[in-house]
């Protein structure tokens, strides 16, 4: 016998619940029909490897999915087979046990059934097919199964994803079609469950194809795969609608037409017997629509195993042991803690302050139980910032099917890596890194790589590489994109920049300053406007959210051997090191990441170049001085550079120098917004609470320099 015996039990709980949709059903009523039909399809999976019990049960199991293709309700015949297969199978696995014969199943179809058969599956008008139909969530009964049939199928989607897009290099691999074919099967049963009939029933066609690729009935190929992909999109985007009205109570309002899929499907699986041709299926527009492109998450992780299945799931032994591991916590509450927490960061700095005014009069035993209360402040910072960190895995797969799309539409090939995926970021900076990297992919896709011709007649392998890496760098993230392509050429940069009129004719800049101009609005070196690009709102937008982040990017580029883009990023967006100075009574901090030093100037390095202003001189280099008095109106104690501090900061390859009074001291702060009424302040990102209770703003040197 092939079946084991720890899988009796299985075995016998579905039997149990399919005995009881059974005795609930009624002829002439559908009420238990999409259940009955996915708890057969578990009972299928559960016998696969003995055939005596697994045909007769795929027999009812076809019946009953040609009733619900064809929109019927159970009748007589129909029940009654079910009713008697729950009765034979049973008595089945004892004859099994016992190495008995089996007693045939009656597996002569109802007429009413045969009549079934029949009716057409095809597109029933132009518009929609018998599938495509609006979601129904039952939303007020259904509201907690919902939520975790949505975590799980976002999980299940990223796989199928990921897997695809491993087959795509690798069609041959078992482990990659596995997964995908477990993804589906249980987004199709749990669907089911749940009576979300165009997802349950596009996931069973797509199951479907999928067994016979796992059964060498069928040979994959980039045709497949894109249809696959295609599908697997649908599914999101009906993924999504349920994420809608989970979040915001908003129900269904768009069918999102699966129809085309499904025939699609089924026309790839009904030429697998002939040893498929590649042959091309017409191309229809993605079901998916803008909106739904971007992932709303009610809830978040620590960790990402699966969800707690719904009833019908196969995943379900796993999930059990592994809901002990994980704990589902709303992100407001997340925010909440991170709240709380640095408000503790807070008033630790303010006891350390307290400590180190009143040490001499209290001793060091203060001091002692202050220090103690700042390693646990540490710590439970730490703790709380690495909640909200997640892994930047799924922003590099959409990454990575991005390349793949955009690299067919340009007839270009490319072999897209990707490392260091499961670098943790702060969801914030996650959310926010989507789009700059979305230009970035596109550019280096568009203007990077050449076509393979071109690639040929240089000598280069006719298939370009793309390689994405995360790696922590101190206290940064950097996310880098590498391509073997063409390169940036600065003097072609310079001569476009000069034609728009970014730049003067005749100024002099250094490389770093002309990669730079790449950021600026409406810049684009494109001969031609594309679907894709050539418009110059790219790269500035690129760089306008990596500075709201609080980041930076660098270029480093060879003409012929191709460029990269390194984009550096703080670990966190709560919590920042900072460097505090005074002018004046004034105090600010400027973030660590743009400070490169700090010095006091000699007065000779000191000297006022027309046009320019006052500049220093560092090892040669003239820096433009800016003074932060004159920028925020107040009076400073250092009226001369000499007299003060300049320090040193870096933007957009440019450095410049801010003259202040005093440095105070390097510590972390936490960021504050400064409410309405300082909005978009020029030169501020925020403030912070310091030790001794006063407020200082957070600079922003990018802005603050581009307003001076």
């Amino acid at each position: 016998m092939s079946i084991s015996s720890d899988q009796f039990a299985p075995i016998e709980e579905t039997l149990n619940r399919l005995a009881t949709e059974s005795i609930i059903a009624q002829p002439g009523r559908d009420e238990g029909m999409v259940p009955a039909y996915s708890l057969l399809g578990d009972l299928q999976e559960l016998c696969s490897l003995e055939e005596a019990l697994r045909e007769p049960i795929a027999a009812v199991h076809r019946e009953l999915e040609r009733y619900l293709d064809a929109a019927q309700a159970f009748d007589e015949a129909l029940l009654q087979r079910l009713r008697d297969l729950i009765e034979w199978v049973p008595e089945a696995m004892e004859c099994l046990r016992t190495s008995q014969l089996v007693t045939p199943f009656e597996r002569a179809e109802t007429p009413a059934a045969s009549s079934v058969a029949a009716t057409p599956v095809a597109l029933t008008d132009d518009k929609h097919g018998p599938a495509d139909v609006m979601l129904d969530l039952h939303l007020e009964e259904n509201r907690e199964l919902l939520g975790e049939f949505y975590s799980e199928a976002v999980e299940h989607l990223q796989q199928i994803e990921a897997a695809l897009l491993a087959l795509d290099q690798q069609p041959g691999d078992p482990e990659a079609l596995n997964s995908i074919f477990r993804s589906f099967h249980t987004i199709k049963g749990n669907a089911g469950f749940l009576g979300l009939m165009p997802m349950h029933t596009l996931a069973h066609e797509v199951e479907s194809l999928l067994d016979l690729a796992r059964n060498r009935k069928l040979r994959l190929n980039a045709v497949i795969i894109t249809e696959i992909l295609r599908s697997r999109d649908a599914l999101q985007a009906l993924t999504q609608q349920v994420a809608l009205a989970l979040e915001k109570g908003r129900l269904p309002e768009q069918i999102i037409p699966v129809g085309h899929l499904i025939a699609a499907v089924k026309k790839l699986a009904i030429a697998a017997p002939t040893d498929l041709p590649v042959v091309a299926v017409a191309p229809t527009p993605s079901p998916v629509p803008e909106a739904a492109a971007v992932d709303v998450a009610p809830v978040t992780e620590t960790e990402v195993p699966a969800a707690a299945g719904a009833p019908g799931s196969q995943t379900g032994g796993v999930l059990k042991v592994a809901a002990g591991a994980t704990v589902r916590v709303n992100t407001e509450k997340l925010d909440s803690l991170m709240d709380v927490v640095g408000e503790l960061v807070i008033v630790q700095s303010q006891l350390l302050e307290t400590a180190r005014q009143q040490g001499a009069n209290t001793g060091t035993l203060l001091q002692r139980n202050v220090a103690q209360l700042s390693r646990i402040t540490k710590e439970l910072q730490h703790t709380s910032m690495s909640l909200r960190m997640i892994p930047i895995k799924p922003t590099f797969q959409k990454m990575e099917r991005l390349a793949r799309d955009l690299a067919r539409d340009f007839g270009k090939k490319v072999h897209f890596a990707t490392s260091g995926d499961d670098t943790e970021l702060d969801r914030t900076v996650v959310e926010e890194i989507g789009d700059p990297m979305v230009h970035m992919v596109r550019n280096a896709l568009d203007h990077g790589l050449e076509p393979p011709a071109d690639r040929l007649a240089k000598g280069k392998a006719e298939t370009g590489t793309l390689h994405l890496k995360a790696y922590h760098q101190g206290s940064n993230i950097v996310i880098e994109l590498q391509d073997d392509g063409r390169g940036i050429d600065p003097d072609r940069i310079y001569r476009k920049a000069v034609e728009k009129g970014v730049v003067a004719a005749g100024t002099v800049l250094n490389r770093e300053e002309i990669y730079a101009l790449l950021f600026a609005p409406g810049f684009s070196t494109a001969e031609k406007v594309t679907a894709v690009s050539g418009r110059g709102v790219g790269m500035d937008v690129v760089k306008r959210n990596i500075d709201k982040l609080r980041g930076k990017i660098e270029i480093e580029s060879a003409v012929g051997q191709g460029s990269t883009f390194k984009i550096k990023l703080p670990l966190t967006m709560a919590i920042i090191d900072g460097l505090v100075v005074r002018v004046g009574e004034d105090r600010f901090i400027l973030p660590t990441t743009s400070v490169k030093m700090a010095l006091r100037p000699s007065r000779e390095s000191i000297s006022t170049v027309h046009g320019r202003g006052e500049v220093l001189d560092l090892r040669g280099r003239l820096v433009p001085i800016h003074r932060l008095h004159q920028r925020f109106g107040i009076p400073a104690l250092a009226q001369n550079p000499w007299d003060g501090i300049l320090v040193i900061v870096e933007n957009a390859g440019k450095i410049s120098a801010l003259l202040v009074d005093e440095m105070v001291s390097k510590q972390e702060v936490v960021i504050k917004n400064l409410g309405a009424l300082m909005q978009n302040l020029p030169g501020v990102a925020g403030g912070a609470i310091l030790g001794d209770g006063n407020i200082a703003l957070i600079l922003d040197p990018g802005t603050l320099l581009q307003a001076a």
